[in-house]
């Protein structure tokens, strides 16, 4: 078996079904159906039943999984212990960022790394933080915002304070659509938390949408107001009615961590990386 066979397994012990591991992983679904058909056909016993609903692990299952994960941490600390052994910034750096990082801030940053570190391959994953968070393992160095990750080394990168935007003056006699996007909870819970003890302002929940560039762009149309963090705001939208979002008046802030596990930082190309954003001026 290879290696991407351990990976493909673990995926769908993880996501359930066929259908989910397939979107994330982008194999095509009869791809992955007979990849694991070959795969049980090889080791001789049937990992997972099917049912209208999700995969279930066998018995004999179970043991295949284990035998997975411990064939792949195994090949990732093989691949540490060389690259630590040659000593040179090469290898494979793999990320797992915040969306919003990876959007605004990492493309400045990994176009100055990957300049001076050309033997450096970028593994590049990003999303929520919850879902950086959830599969934290799997990186070398994540990104995340809120909290720090526990049991992790994590860096402070800056305080990204939040905003309430709109194309009116922001005032407390109109009732105005409010335009929320997918987050994750901890954001979610610092403007719930905002919006229940606020009572100046008149706001009305109407419109979701998939991500705060959209949340931005329908707002800057005039189809509602939204809160968006600092990091984002370009000067365009700095000109727009806003007003900081305060508890108790003190302003709300969103945290932004880099966080690796103890003793990854030896490898060569994840201390450069670090010591880049150690250095670089932020928000």
């Amino acid at each position: 078996m290879k290696i991407e066979d351990y990976r493909l397994l673990l995926q769908l012990s993880n996501y359930k079904t066929i259908r989910s591991t397939a979107k994330k992983v982008l194999i095509s679904q009869p791809a992955i159906t007979q990849r694991l058909k070959y795969i049980e056909d090889y080791i001789g016993v049937k990992i997972f039943v099917r049912t209208p609903k999700q995969l279930i692990l066998t018995p004999g299952g179970e043991q295949v999984i284990k035998h997975a994960k411990k064939m792949l941490l195994q090949e990732k600390q093989l691949h540490n212990e060389l690259m630590e052994s040659k000593g040179e910034v090469g290898g494979t750096l793999s990320l797992g960022v915040s969306s919003l990082v990876s959007q605004h801030n990492l493309p400045v940053i990994l176009e100055e790394y990957t300049k001076a570190y050309p033997k450096v391959t970028i593994d590049l994953i990003t999303g929520v933080s919850e879902e950086i968070r959830q599969s934290a393992a799997d990186f070398h160095v994540c990104i995340v915002r809120g909290e720090p990750l526990p049991d992790y080394t994590c860096i402070h990168l800056f305080s990204d304070p939040l905003y309430l935007f709109d194309t009116k003056k922001i005032a407390d006699d109109v009732v105005r659509p409010f335009i929320e996007f997918k987050t994750d909870a901890e954001y979610q819970k610092l403007v719930e938390g905002w919006m229940i003890n606020q009572t100046e302002l008149r706001i009305r929940r109407t419109i979701k949408v998939d991500q705060f560039e959209t949340a931005k762009q329908l707002m800057k149309i005039g189809l509602g107001i939204t809160v968006l963090p600092k990091s984002i705001a370009t000067d365009d939208l700095l000109e727009l009615p806003h007003i900081p979002l305060e508890r108790e008046g003190k302003p709300i802030a969103r945290e932004t961590w880099v966080c690796l596990k103890e003793g990854i930082r030896s490898l060569p190309q994840v201390e450069a990386f670090v010591s880049m954003l150690a250095n670089k001026t932020w928000v």
